[in-house]
C-alpha cells in the first residue's frame, strides 16, 4: 500500500485541484484552519471554487488569501461578518453565497460523510432560508428539507496524526474538521504532530484513517486569537482582608 504521508502541503495537493472543483475547509473563526494547505492551494492558482466552510477567514488570513486572489467563485457558510473583502465582493456581484445556518450547514455536511442525501429540519423554516425548498408536516410541525453537502477535496487541520490517517483534534480546534474528512472524495490533512501507527491511544481518536487519503506535518502554525474580550481587574483600593472582618 502507497504511503499517505507526504513531504508538505504543495506535494500533498499535487494532482488533486482543478477549475471549478468543490472545495470542504475545517475552520471555526480562526480556529482549526488548514493553514499550510489554503496557501498552496492560493499558489496553484486554480479558480472558479465552491468552499464549503463556515466563515471565510480574516485580514490576510484563512480562507481569505483565496478570496482575495478571486480564485472562489461560491462560498457555502454559516457566518460572513467581520470580512470587509467578502461584503464588498459580494455587493458586487463577484462573489455567490449560500447562507446556512449553522447547525443545519454541520449537519448537511455530516449527511454527506453518512451518504445521506437529504434530511428534515425546523431551522430556517418560513424565512428566506427555506425558499424554493420541500417543506413538510411531522407530528403537526413544519420542517424544511435540506440536503447533503459533499465536496471534490476536504481540507482538515488536525492536532496529532499518524502515518495511517488516524487523527485526533484539539478542543475547539475539533470544530467542523472531523465531520468534513468524512465528506470529501479526496481528504488531505494537516497535523501539528506526525507519528508512527501504535503510538495514538486507540480511545482517542477521533477521525479513522480509512478516511485520510494524504497527510503531512504543518510548520509555522500561528494559532490567532480573532478577538481578545479580556478587560483589566478593577483597581482595589482596601487593605487586605482579615478574618472576621468585612472588606
Amino acid at each position: 500500500m502507497a504511503s499517505k504521508v507526504y513531504a508538505d502541503a504543495a506535494s500533498a495537493v499535487k494532482g488533486v485541484l482543478f477549475d471549478g472543483m468543490t472545495i470542504m475547509s475545517g475552520g471555526f473563526g480562526l480556529s482549526g484552519n488548514p493553514e499550510n494547505l489554503i496557501p498552496a492551494i492560493r499558489d496553484a492558482g486554480v479558480k472558479g471554487l465552491t468552499v464549503v466552510s463556515n466563515n471565510c477567514g480574516a485580514d490576510n488570513f484563512g480562507l481569505w488569501m483565496l478570496l482575495n486572489n478571486k480564485q472562489i467563485k461560491k462560498m457555502i457558510s454559516s457566518y460572513v461578518g467581520e470580512n470587509k473583502l467578502f461584503e464588498s465582493l459580494y455587493l458586487s456581484g463577484e462573489l455567490e453565497l449560500e447562507l446556512n445556518p449553522q447547525g443545519t450547514l454541520a449537519e448537511r455536511i455530516r449527511a454527506g460523510g453518512a451518504g445521506i442525501p437529504a434530511f428534515f429540519t425546523k431551522t430556517g423554516y418560513g424565512t428566506l432560508v427555506a425558499e424554493g425548498k420541500e417543506t413538510r408536516e411531522f407530528d403537526g410541525e413544519p420542517y424544511v428539507m435540506e440536503s447533503w453537502l459533499r465536496a471534490d477535496l476536504s481540507i482538515i487541520k488536525a492536532w496529532k496524526g499518524d502515518s495511517e490517517g488516524n487523527l485526533i483534534y484539539r478542543k475547539t480546534a475539533r470544530n467542523f474538521n472531523p465531520m468534513m474528512a468524512t465528506a470529501g472524495k479526496v481528504t488531505i490533512v494537516e497535523v501539528e504532530h506526525l507519528v508512527e501507527p501504535g503510538q495514538l491511544e486507540p480511545d482517542q481518536i477521533h477521525t479513522p484513517g480509512i478516511y485520510v487519503d494524504r497527510i503531512f506535518q504543518g510548520v509555522d502554525y500561528e494559532k490567532r486569537i480573532e478577538r481578545v474580550t479580556t478587560r483589566p481587574r478593577p483597581e482595589t483600593t482596601k487593605g487586605p482582608a482579615v478574618a472576621g472582618t468585612e472588606v
